[in-house]
């Protein structure tokens, strides 16, 4: 689980396709790798992956077909910056919101307007996210944290104050650059709630086994079955 609160930009050293539907990424971030372990988790760019092996600040991990079709990482190079967060620890602040590390969807940078102090940034939305999204609400942008400012049936702004423009991608981010996308958890388990109730799953809670899931949660969304 994270929150949002990028840690530090990263940079991609390696991104070895082994010829099957598999990768390995090499990844440098002196910070998050400064307590790193073996199968610790780390988001890259909202993705969450497992730490595989530390040498010195770059950690690798194991980045599965799955993953690279349902995210933007398999567009990545080397030398391509990277937002990075650690797992969040139940002792600490909760300053963004509750994010899985499990992408939704793919979504790409429409417009920039600058202005004074901030600019605000369209982003497209897929459309079976739209309904999940709401002003005033949180989304998870390449693993950053923001509220939503405007929302329409394909789109959705946000504004990004300097720091964010400054210390994560998105101060970078062009027309057509793809982003990955996770909606807020919460919204997609009171959708189903709601419909298990509507369709007569009563109001005793949530069913048990697998009928009790999210459905597409985290065995289909990406980063979620990389360990």
């Amino acid at each position: 689980m994270f929150t949002g609160i990028v840690e530090e930009l990263g940079e991609v050293v390696r991104m070895a396709e082994t010829g099957g539907d598999y990768a390995l990424v090499a990844i440098r971030g002196p910070l998050v790798t400064s307590d790193a372990r073996h199968g610790d988790s780390i988001a890259v760019n909202g993705v969450c992956l497992t730490v595989v092996d530390v040498d010195g600040d770059v950690f690798t991990a194991d980045v599965m077909g799955e993953t690279l079709r349902r995210s933007a990482l398999g567009a990545l190079r080397p030398g391509a910056p990277v937002n990075l967060e650690r797992a969040a620890a139940l002792n600490s602040r909760l300053g963004g919101h509750l994010v899985q590390g499990h992408v939704d969807g793919v979504g790409e940078v429409l417009s920039r307007e600058p202005a004074e102090q901030w600019e605000t940034v369209r982003f497209r939305l897929p459309a079976a996210l739209s309904r999940y999204v709401v002003e005033k609400g949180s989304i998870t942008v390449d693993g950053v944290s923001l509220t939503v400012a405007g929302v329409g049936p394909d789109w959705f702004t946000v504004g990004l104050i300097p720091t964010t423009l400054k210390l994560t991608t998105l101060g970078d981010r062009v027309a057509g650059d793809p982003v990955n996308l996770e909606v807020d958890v919460l919204a997609k388990y009171v959708e189903r709630l709601l419909g298990d109730r509507l369709a007569g799953g009563g109001g005793d809670g949530l069913a048990g086994g697998d009928e009790g899931r999210l459905a597409g949660g985290g065995d289909q969304a990406a980063g979620g079955g990389v360990r």
